[in-house]
Parts: structure tokens; sequence; C-alpha cells
């Protein structure tokens, strides 16, 4: 697989999850755990970084999420979480959902980019699944973005690209700064 390619699409992905840790790490205590918001602040980014965990691993057979995330996101009744989970427990999440994407990306083969994978709303080859995916995550990290315009008048701003290499570190000419933030 392409190299080029491969970077491309990390840094425009990576830039999504950047976008959605900044609407995490930007949201106040009182906003993340209001259970009169319709969603929850909190459950919105529990299920951005569920279905990237879950897209990014492929197929639903064998898929598991880290401890202390379950499987109710594949209950068709709507179950939710037994509780709201913390900020510090979604970040941790984030960066799992991160490096997994990283991951998946660098090790992708025109093999593994044409495996077909089905999902309740239809059939998709990995290569696409990632797009999809990324889609995914920025259609929520704008969703958050939107709450925090309205809730506290203000949000973490866009970016444009990650910031971090494909390899894990930050780009050279970042100078070694953070990426996104």
């Amino acid at each position: 697989m392409d190299s080029a390619w491969k970077e491309i699409v990390w840094r425009q992905f990576g830039a999504a999850i950047d976008m959605l840790e900044k609407g995490v790490v930007g949201c106040p205590e009182k906003l993340w755990g209001d259970r009169s918001q319709n969603p929850e602040y909190w459950y919105l980014v529990y299920h951005t970084l569920f279905w990237l965990d879950l897209y990014l691993h492929g197929p639903v057979e064998g898929f598991a999420p880290p401890a202390p995330f379950g499987l109710e996101e594949l209950d068709p009744a709507g179950v939710l979480p037994s509780r709201p989970y913390t900020k510090s427990e979604m970040l941790l999440y984030l960066e799992h959902g991160r490096k997994r994407c990283r991951e998946a990306i660098e090790a992708l083969t025109e093999e593994g980019a044409r495996r077909r994978y089905r999902f309740g709303w239809g059939e998709a080859a990995y290569s696409e699944l990632l797009l999809y995916n990324m889609r995914h995550v920025q259609h929520h990290a704008a969703q958050l973005h939107l709450i925090l315009r309205q809730k506290i008048d203000s949000t973490p701003g866009w970016v444009a690209q990650t910031k971090r290499d494909l390899a894990g570190g930050r780009s050279p000419e970042d100078g070694g700064k953070e990426g996104g933030r």
C-alpha cells in the first residue's frame, strides 16, 4: 500500500480524533455529567470512541473494547452503559483509539484494504470503512463543538491536520510540539 496515501489518510483521520479530543478536554464538568442533555455529552463521546474502536477492528465478531467498557452499543434495544464514564476514562479510550488507528493505517496492505465487512447499515471494504469511520468521528466531534458553543459560548477550534506522524511521534515541521491542541 502506498505510504504517501497512508500519511494523508492518517493526517486527516488523526485530525478528526484531535478534534474529538478537544471536545472532551474543553467540556466543563457540569456539562459533562448533565443528565438533562439528550443525548448526554459523555455518551456522545463514548458512542464515538466505541465505534471508532469497532470499525478499526473490522468484524463485530471477536471485538471487545478495553475495560471498563462493554458491548451495550451493539444492543438493538439502545441500552446505555450502567454509569456515565469520566473524562479520564474517555481520554484513555481516545488514546487507545488513536493508537489503534495509526497502527491499522500503517499496517494496511492492498489485500487488507479490499477485505469486506458487514454491519447493520451495509457492507464495505476496509479502505472505505476507514473513511466512513473518519466521517463518523468528525460528525460527532462537530456535534460536541456545537453543544459547547450553545452551552458555554466557546469551542476548542479547528484542527487542519494532526501534528502526529504515522509512527506516533510529532511531525518534524511541528518541532516536536503537541499537535492539534
